[in-house]
């Protein structure tokens, strides 16, 4: 018995080829290499995305830690924000119950060039002998708290734990001064002060003045006095008067001078030197000082936009994903 026929596909073609069958596609000598680049083009392309985000925030603890060491630097060598509380600087400075302190920015590097002098409004540290405070910051019992607030100072984002004061130079070492003369001023050397900053609380004038002195300013050493004479705190009356009232010039921190919150009081600390007039000093003298500060503290303001911006501007892009 014959096998049954068995039905072969194909049977009116033309004859299958195993060699071609198995042959893989012809392609270009170039075919291959533009393959590659663009399964290369196609990775990175999925890549790129998940990649930027993870760059952002690996450089985000840099980018502020970067901000908070030049913010430390700034204000530890250049320049400080400080709040007045105190109203022994009225109307100059305007620190009362009840009202918007002033906040002052401070120029610490004017005195690494020169030396405080008459007229200047200065913040410094209380010496020892000085016991009534009028310009300190509160800290937290909580040790965390407290570990906070003392970083977070460094940096300018809460006050200082110090005991700090904001008056005038009257006098400094070597001067004799007293109070007062027949027009009830304030005497340096035998000579009468000009002060046009002086505030007088109402009901009170010139005439009410405490007496004092002569007394001579050691060495190395500063009378101060606050623009609000009826209501301060100085060297006056801070450890008994005299010498113990003087201030030590180590202990000055800096200058103040602008005015920088509230935006209202917007405006620089005068600098008026009362002993100018009286000791006959070229005029262009008593700009010296303003003219020192303003080369000083711009630029120092400047430099710290500078430095910061590059960050700032790296931050804002990456954070809304444009950055290239």
């Amino acid at each position: 018995m014959a096998d049954p026929v068995r039905p072969t596909a194909g049977q009116d073609d033309e004859p299958e080829r195993p060699d071609r069958a198995a042959q893989p596609p012809e392609s270009t000598p170039d075919s291959g290499g533009l393959d590659d680049a663009r399964a290369g083009a196609g990775e990175q392309a999925r890549s790129a995305k998940p990649k930027k985000k993870g760059s952002f925030w690996r450089e985000l603890p840099i980018l502020v830690l970067t901000a908070l060491v030049l913010a430390f630097l700034i204000q530890t060598f250049l320049a400080r924000v400080y709040v007045i509380p105190s109203q022994s600087m009225e109307q100059t400075l305007h620190g009362c119950p009840g009202c918007t302190n002033d906040r002052v920015l401070v120029d610490k590097l004017t005195y690494d060039f020169t030396d405080p002098g008459p007229g200047d409004v200065v913040v410094f540290r209380g010496p020892d002998s000085w016991g009534q405070n009028e310009f300190y910051s509160n800290r937290s019992d909580n040790p965390v708290v407290r570990g906070i607030q003392e970083v977070a100072s460094l940096v300018g984002l809460a006050p200082p734990d110090e005991r700090d004061f904001v008056k005038r130079i009257i006098a400094v070492g070597g001067q004799t001064v007293q109070c007062c003369d027949e027009q009830h001023r304030v005497v340096v050397d035998g000579k009468p002060l000009d002060e046009p900053y002086i505030y007088w609380e109402p009901g009170t004038g010139p005439e009410d003045m405490r007496p004092f002195g002569p007394f001579t300013v050691p060495e190395g050493r500063l009378w101060v006095m606050g623009d609000n004479r009826m209501d301060s705190a100085d060297s006056r009356v801070q450890g008994g008067g005299g010498e113990n009232g003087t201030v030590p010039v180590d202990n000055v921190i800096g200058k103040a001078r602008f005015i920088v919150l509230p935006p209202s009081r917007w405006q620089g600390i005068s600098d008026h030197n009362p002993q100018a007039v009286a000791l006959g000093a070229p005029a262009w003298q008593a700009g010296l000082p303003l003219g020192a500060g303003a080369v000083a503290a711009w630029p120092t303001l400047w430099l710290g936009r500078r430095l910061l911006a590059p960050w700032r501007a790296q931050f804002r892009r990456r954070a809304l994903g444009r950055d290239s």
